[in-house]
């Protein structure tokens, strides 16, 4: 869909068409649908249009079918989240007609119907399961089953829409299989996970293949997903045929090189799990500022696993154990085709961390842009997906 009209004269733009504008209502809708689901109701500021705009959303959110969103002048300055999402939800943008009306708003339920039929939640079908020790778990397909099948382990604890464009651009010639993180998106009223370690995560990522109907694959560890992928690969070398790890966050053994952001986090999460009190009041005190260090192109989506004190509770957990393993023992011995692929300013996983593991394995290729902060990995820029698709056509299954 394009993002406006030009004119035919001077090809300058002239803003988006009533219908566009409201679809980009429709689409931000929908990418806040996994926040909306663990949020309390919500209520954004709007407020010399709430009369009009409050009615659009209630309609559009109808509509989908998600947690309804009210528009109000709201008391102060709004939490985190709801910032998020009166940001996201731009209202201020609509286009209104002298009198006071939204343009196009007569043609909304086709807007909206057209605009869903596009999304992700579309685009990808969802497979609910259960591993081996009754934990839900909710796999994500798309593409044609029978292609090559490609498995993405994200960042622990992220929604799969994080990874959206990885899915849209790798499903054109791949199967792709994902899977969200154990205790964080369970059905309200299923109990939490047991067992949080790295090896019940890579055992997800088998479950996830066996839901798919995946014998074999090559595996994208995004993150922190980098050690669940590396684990389930030295543990089942037979179906996973070969590895690309992408600014890994990595635990080599006491002279492991972490940045500044992994030590802190590492010991504030272990904190978190050593007592559930003191997790609620690290949470509190992240709610105050969290917001003003997230990119906001995509803070409705790394913020998921911050909104409530249990899901933070979880969340520190998943992480605590990635961040805590030590991955020298899976190295050993891993003999698959390996892709290492880091940043020289990545200040959030030390690149030294993702050198000293392609060092680790011989036959491992590493690429190092010069630039690409982490959180850039989710944007999909070309040249990672050319970087990847490289690799998998020198490393058929």
């Amino acid at each position: 869909m394009s993002s406006g009209t030009a004119d035919a004269a001077t090809g300058v733009g002239r803003g988006p068409t009533p219908e566009q504008g409201l679809a980009r209502l429709v689409e931000a809708v929908l990418s806040l649908g996994p926040l909306l689901d663990v949020l309390p109701p919500v209520t954004v500021p709007a407020r010399s249009r709430a009369r009009v705009l409050g009615p659009l959303l209630e309609a559009v959110t109808r509509r989908l079918g998600c947690p309804a969103v009210a528009v109000g002048a709201g008391p102060g300055r709004p939490d985190p989240f709801t910032q998020v999402i009166a940001d996201r939800l731009d209202l201020a943008g609509l286009p209104l007609t002298p009198d006071g009306r939204v343009e196009g708003a007569d043609r909304l339920a086709g807007i909206v119907d057209d605009t869903a039929a596009a999304d992700f939640g579309r685009f990808s079908a969802r497979l609910d399961t259960k591993v081996g020790d009754g934990v839900p778990l909710r796999v994500h397909t798309a593409g044609r089953p029978g292609e090559r099948a490609v498995v993405l382990a994200l960042a622990p604890g992220m929604p799969a829409r994080l990874a959206e464009r990885w899915i849209r651009e790798l499903a054109r010639t791949h199967y792709v299989v994902t899977w969200e993180s154990r205790g964080l998106f369970a059905d309200p009223g299923e109990p939490a996970p047991g067992d949080y370690g790295v090896p019940a995560q890579a055992g997800d990522l088998l479950t996830a293949m066996d839901r798919a109907g995946v014998a074999r694959a090559h595996v994208v560890g995004l993150c922190g997903g980098a050690v669940p992928a590396v684990t389930a690969a030295a543990l089942h070398p037979d179906r996973i045929t070969s590895l690309s790890l992408w600014h890994g966050d990595f635990d080599l053994g006491p002279d492991s090189p972490k940045t500044d952001h992994q030590r802190n986090l590492q010991a504030l999460m272990a904190m978190a799990c050593s007592d559930p009190g003191l997790a609620a009041t690290i949470h509190e005190t992240l709610c105050r500022s969290i917001g003003d260090n997230v990119p906001a192109d995509l803070a409705h989506l790394v913020l998921y696993p911050y909104a409530t004190a249990e899901l933070f509770a979880r969340y520190c957990a998943l992480n605590s154990a990635v961040m805590g393993e030590d991955l020298r023992p899976r190295l050993a011995g891993l003999d698959q085709p390996v892709l290492v692929v880091t940043s020289t300013d990545d200040h959030t996983a030390h690149p030294g961390g993702s050198a000293a593991v392609a060092a680790a394995l011989p036959g491992a290729v590493s690429l190092v842009r010069p630039h690409g902060d982490h959180i850039s990995v989710f944007r999909g820029e070309p040249e990672l997906f050319e970087a990847v698709a490289g690799f998998l056509a020198e490393h058929p299954l």
